[in-house]
């Protein structure tokens, strides 16, 4: 039990669940989650909630809740709670994730995991009818919180991973409870039915004591505008990168960027790797570069996406709304790394153009790929980019750049390198440099950096 603190998550997740098995009593029936078929999305159903516990010793297998009498000696109230609340099922299938989200939240801390089952009223080609059923729902789950408050639960413990209209059920419920809730996840709230409603017909701020969003198909089934203390915005919000780009492609089309939300989140359960996010006014200066400093977040920087955001809970809630940004690669891990890198040219005419960098060390390679938009190189004048790394690279043994314009029918251009600086944003204190070189358009340039000088550039 000593070692357990030191375990990685994945490999403590393995220790849980084996203790899990080896403690359940020999042919236990679980109580899962209602499947239900494309049929009864056709006829509609109506409003059944559910309430399915995980807990450690149960972590695989989940067992129904009473109504009216949460507590029993299964469920430890002195422990956190977790509610893990799905959205829109059009097809009546057990979402998939859902069994690994319990898992990795008990891999993470020992906890009540509670999945609200309320597929029965979420199952129906009618949309809209989900929506207006979400109000039900929230009417159902209210009470049962407070039944766990008068047995002694505290509300700040309390945590509500809402995914598209379980987001919004979250907000009513924590809107119920007077914003007493402890935290509210918001994956990808859902957006038709709820974008442009008053905060008391959706979630808002209020209705927790931290409200953290991530928005990753606002153009389409998601919300747009922000909802939390904190509104994460991945590549975005809204194409994810990996997901289809066409309707021939079936209904990943459709669902891949909304259900991008809770697969980043997983990600930051399991601890992968770590995703930064960086507070802006937009998407397009951050691709520019111009949000990089995160000083008024104190000396862990910019806020982590995800589960351990909360370590910035204080000052994201003191500063009222902040909207930050990331991007991520198409697959797990999602994470990328980032760097600043700053150029000074002495071209005698203005330059435009892309700029592509590779890192090599250790037997790998990186590659940041900088062409949301054309660069402006001017003479003696330092042009700032962000340039974010497909992967991590321990050590740096040599760089290779690559400049080019875009243009096919006219001459390639020379780009004359007064000053390359790369600087990592988590370790801004050991910058790479490279000075006085010479790049051709199209053409790859390699060469071993080295330590930056001090200069007036």
């Amino acid at each position: 039990m000593l070692l357990r603190p030191c375990l990685p998550p994945l490999l403590l997740m393995t220790v849980v669940q084996y203790q899990a098995l080896a403690s359940q009593p020999p042919n236990r029936t679980c109580d899962t989650f209602t499947d239900l078929s494309l049929y009864h999305a056709i006829v509609g159903t109506h409003v059944s909630v559910r309430f399915l516990l995980h807990t450690r010793p149960d972590t695989a297998c989940g067992r129904s809740l009473s109504h009216s009498a949460p507590l029993g000696p299964q469920f430890n109230l002195s422990r956190p709670t977790t509610f893990i609340i799905h959205g829109f099922r059009p097809t009546g299938s057990p979402p998939k994730w859902q069994g690994d989200l319990a898992e990795h939240l008990l891999a993470r801390e020992d906890m009540n995991v509670v999945v609200v089952d309320w597929n029965r009223g979420a199952t129906n080609i009618d949309y809209f009818r989900s929506v207006r059923n979400t109000r039900e729902v929230a009417a159902k789950l209210t009470p049962f919180i407070r039944a766990m408050q008068e047995q002694g639960a505290s509300l700040a413990s309390i945590h509500m991973i809402g995914i598209s209209l379980g987001a919004h059920i979250s907000g009513f419920v924590g809107a119920k409870l007077k914003g007493k809730i402890g935290r509210i996840t918001a994956l990808d709230p859902a957006g038709p039915q709820f974008t442009g409603t008053s905060p008391e017909e959706r979630l808002d701020p209020t209705d927790a004591q931290f409200v953290d969003v991530i928005h990753t198909d606002m153009d389409a089934l998601g919300y747009r505008k922000s909802l939390g203390h904190i509104d994460f915005y991945a590549n975005g919000g809204s194409d994810q990168t990996g997901c289809p780009k066409t309707i021939l492609s079936g209904g990943a089309y459709f669902k891949c960027d909304h259900q991008r939300s809770v697969y980043l989140f997983l990600e930051s359960l399991r601890q992968t790797c770590e995703i930064r996010a960086f507070p802006c006014s937009s998407y397009v200066d951050f691709l520019d570069g111009r949000c990089t400093d995160c000083k008024r977040f104190g000396g862990d920087g910019c806020p982590v996406f995800g589960y351990d955001v909360t370590e910035w809970k204080d000052t994201l809630v003191s500063l009222g709304q902040t909207n930050a940004y990331f991007t991520t690669n198409k697959e797990s891990p999602f994470c990328k790394t980032n760097y600043r890198l700053d150029i000074v040219t002495w071209n005698q005419d203005v330059r435009w153009g892309y700029i592509t960098v590779k890192l090599r060390g250790g037997g790998e390679e990186a590659t940041a790929t900088i062409t949301h938009k054309a660069s402006r190189f001017q003479r003696y004048t330092e042009a700032r980019l962000l340039a974010q790394f497909d992967s991590d690279l321990r050590s740096v043994e040599n760089l290779t750049v690559e400049f080019s314009t875009g243009n096919v029918l006219q001459p390639r251009y020379k780009l004359r390198v007064l000053r390359l600086r790369l600087t990592r944003l988590q370790r801004p204190d050991r910058p790479l440099c490279r000075y006085d070189f010479l790049l051709l358009e199209n053409k790859e340039t390699t060469f071993r950096p080295i330590p930056c000088e001090e200069s007036n550039f």
